[in-house]
């Protein structure tokens, strides 16, 4: 899937302020789909935050983090031409690894104790590169497909430009387990469902989330996202303000597959200045 060059600019000032913005941190995210019995919408693995984190502090959202130097590298050894690319999809594949203890596009032997000091060596430095060596592992970087790709408008401390990726995990028995560093819950869920516990109050969510899982709820199978996934070119997604009568919107643009593409401001928990 190509990148659509022509919406695939970062902002260059604050949308509410007009300040100058940052530069982006690179990151990468995974929404990792389960499927279940036909006529039964997919499960995907969330997260939940740490309220202790400066970026979307207690909020669910999909495993991801920021792309190492060490993920660009590996990309580049592996002969990669698009390392920027490349070093995204081996950083989402290290932070599901790392967050959630399960291995996907990882080929090799993964028995679940194998899985789990992979996972320990991670969070104590080990690069992702030096551990397939050990495990004898190689990374399938084609079975992740790229969704979309998110950069806020907002020049806070920190500003993430994150790749979004699916792919589908058809091991019901690998268990997912927190990794109590960064997040302190994750759970299988339908988008839908999320949705409605977010609604309810049970869980928080913040704008590209919300976004996301609306249309994820479209899809009765990982299947049909792929297909829809076809359909629209990743587009990088950066929100706009507009007033509509007297109420402020924050909005995302029409026809990249988002069913809906605008809220309230004062209804956003936007993650960015105050997740909360």
């Amino acid at each position: 899937m190509t990148e659509n060059s022509s919406s695939n600019q970062t902002p260059a000032t604050d949308a509410l302020t007009g300040k100058p913005m940052p530069k982006p941190i690179p990151a990468s995210t995974l929404i990792i789909f389960r499927d279940q019995q036909p006529g039964k919408a997919p499960d995907l693995l969330m997260v939940e935050r740490s309220a202790k984190m400066a970026f979307a502090a207690g909020a669910a959202v999909f495993p991801g983090g920021r792309i190492d130097e060490a993920d660009f590298e590996m990309a580049r050894d592996l002969g990669h031409a698009d390392i920027e690319e490349f070093g995204a999809r081996i950083a989402a594949i290290r932070e599901s690894i790392e967050e959630t203890g399960i291995a996907v596009a990882v080929r090799g032997d993964l028995q679940s104790r194998r899985v789990q000091d992979a996972r320990a060596a991670l969070h104590e430095g080990t690069g992702i590169s030096e551990i397939c060596r050990h495990m004898d592992w190689e990374l399938e970087l084609e079975k992740l497909v790229p969704f979309t790709r998110w950069c806020p408008p907002f020049a806070e401390k920190r500003v993430f430009d994150t790749r979004f990726y699916m792919i589908a995990h058809e091991d019901h028995e690998a268990e997912a387990t927190v990794d109590e560093t960064e997040n302190y819950n994750l759970f299988w869920s339908s988008a839908q469902s999320v949705l409605e516990r977010a609604d309810s109050g049970k869980v928080k969510i913040i704008f590209p989330t919300r976004r996301n899982l609306e249309r994820l709820a479209q899809f009765g199978s990982f299947d049909e996202a792929v297909d829809h996934a076809a359909q629209y070119p990743v587009t990088m997604v950066s929100p706009t303000i507009e007033k509509r009568g007297d109420t402020v919107h924050l909005c995302i643009p029409e026809n990249i597959g988002y069913p809906v593409t605008s809220e309230p401001m004062d209804a956003v928990q936007r993650g960015f200045k105050d997740p909360k």
